[in-house]
């Protein structure tokens, strides 16, 4: 993971060099007599200049001297020219593992070479990377990368320690107290970043916020999007991007990694860490959990309350336990585990799209009349009894989904609906569970029906590529030079 703390820019030794070079001729100089005046050896600048070689501080302080620049500005991370920006593009290019495979020589950038046919190489170089990124990004590169980061979560108990600092840090910035967050107070956060929330109805289509980086703006949708993702919390991942300092993805696991930092902020800047705690640990003592009252506190979905608990049951409650976010039909759409109940999983462990029990509270809760409150259930299954809370909501389509938060039978102690007589019994991943038909009713019917199938758009559809997978690149930019105007 790349580091949280909020920083500033890095030069690298190519962009140095060219910095130098295009300095030292600007100024007239000869590399002999920049070395000489350096007191250093020609070929030893010469490697500086080509980016082979990172000057010491000695080495920096008396090149700007001698080409008369304040130090710092040896290290703007910034090109000096389009012409070099170009030829730093190529040598990067020409050094890639890609373009190594081919076999293919090194076009060198010399001051010879047009800066039609820079444009043209690094154009396609860019065409050819974009083409290589799109065809490896397969549905299962991207199930693999989303089971290991899975599985890197639950080895820390669903917890970021980095990223709780980092949310307490900016919301004492901004004078939040006590109580849900405030729109007011996530527009005063952005103010502290140079940035300005404003609200569209023409954003475009594939994407949830964008950022106009030049101008100091966040583009956020004018009402409220269901499912969990409030504006308050798409504001506040617009700017975890910012904060952490990500850049565009390098793949798909890169940009899941990405998506998982900016939810986990904004849940923590939703719900932070200092106040949950008392609020928990209360609870706890007093033998009273529940996630409904998480949500009502500080004014968050259901959804959010029960995954932010993810984050702290464990690590600060010394309290294992599963959540699950189950569609009517019964695809796990989300899950995390630390308990040992044993979420259903392909050969390959990714869990996302596999069907849990029928007889499990994720989904024997779309069955109750009572959707006022949470739905409460001890289920046996081979790895233990479990307890669990579930409670049903609808996504932007209409559809009903569910929420589950449940531990292991010697924890359910601590939570409100212990004393439920609801329980169910669970031989999954036996198919005899639930799986398979009643031998009666497959005897009467096995040849005698011939159901039509429901067709999945999404078994079809390719992965979506690009940097930003699925982003319409066309589509933002003339959207923000419509908004720029």
């Amino acid at each position: 993971m790349k580091s949280v703390t909020p920083g500033g820019p890095t030069t690298d030794p190519l962009t140095l060099g060219r910095r130098v070079r295009h300095l030292r001729t600007q100024r007239g100089l000869t590399l002999d007599q920049l070395a000489a005046d350096t007191g250093v050896s020609a070929s030893q600048l010469s490697l500086v200049e080509n980016g082979h070689r990172e000057p010491r501080l000695g080495l920096l302080s008396a090149l700007a001297q001698a080409l008369g620049v304040p130090t710092a500005s040896l290290l703007d991370p910034e090109p000096p020219t389009r012409r070099a920006a170009l030829e730093i593009a190529l040598e990067r290019a020409q050094g890639s593992p890609a373009y190594a495979r081919l076999g293919l020589p090194a076009v060198r950038p010399s001051r010879t070479l047009p800066t039609e046919a820079l444009e043209a190489l690094v154009g396609l170089h860019g065409e050819l990377r974009r083409r290589d990124e799109a065809a490896s990004a397969t549905p299962e590169e991207a199930r693999r990368a989303n089971t290991e980061l899975r599985r890197t979560m639950r080895a820390v108990h669903n917890h970021l320690p980095e990223l709780e600092e980092l949310a307490e840090q900016q919301l004492r910035a901004a004078g939040h107290g006590a109580g849900p967050l405030t729109h007011r107070t996530v527009a005063r956060m952005a103010a502290e970043l140079g940035l300005t929330i404003l609200y569209v109805d023409d954003l475009p289509h594939s994407t949830r916020t964008v950022t106009d980086l030049e101008n100091g703006r966040i583009y956020l949708p004018p009402a409220s999007t269901p499912g969990g993702h409030g504006l308050r919390s798409l504001a506040l991942q617009a700017m975890a991007h910012q904060l952490l300092r990500h850049s565009a993805p390098v793949d798909y696991a890169d940009f899941l990694r990405q998506r998982m930092e900016i939810n986990y902020y904004a849940a923590a800047c939703l719900v932070p860490r200092t106040p949950a705690l008392e609020l928990l640990r209360a609870a706890k003592a007093a033998k009273d959990l529940a996630v409904e009252d998480f949500r009502d506190a500080f004014g968050i979905t259901h959804e959010t309350a029960a995954w932010r608990l993810t984050n702290l049951a464990t690590h600060d409650l010394d309290i294992p336990l599963h959540f699950l976010r189950v569609t009517e039909d019964g695809a796990l759409t989300k899950g995390y585990e630390d308990d040992g109940v044993g979420l259903p999983a392909d050969a390959a462990g990714a869990v996302e799209g596999q069907y849990v029990c029928r007889r499990w509270a994720a989904r024997a809760v779309f069955a109750q009349r009572d959707r006022t409150t949470e739905f409460h259930q001890y289920t046996d299954t081979p790895g233990g009894t479990f307890w669990c809370s579930a409670q049903t909501g609808r996504n932007a389509s209409g559809s009903r989904f569910s929420i589950t938060v449940g531990v292991p039978y010697v924890h359910a102690k601590w939570f409100r609906g212990r004393d439920t007589a609801v329980r169910a019994r669970s031989t999954c991943p036996d198919d005899g569970c639930c799986k398979r038909p009643p031998g009666e009713l497959a005897d009467r019917w096995a040849g005698r029906s011939w159901p039509s199938a429901t067709m999945h758009a999404h078994v079809l559809a390719p992965l979506p590529s690009g940097s930003f997978p699925g982003v319409d690149d066309a589509e933002v930019y003339d959207f923000l030079e419509r908004h720029a105007r």
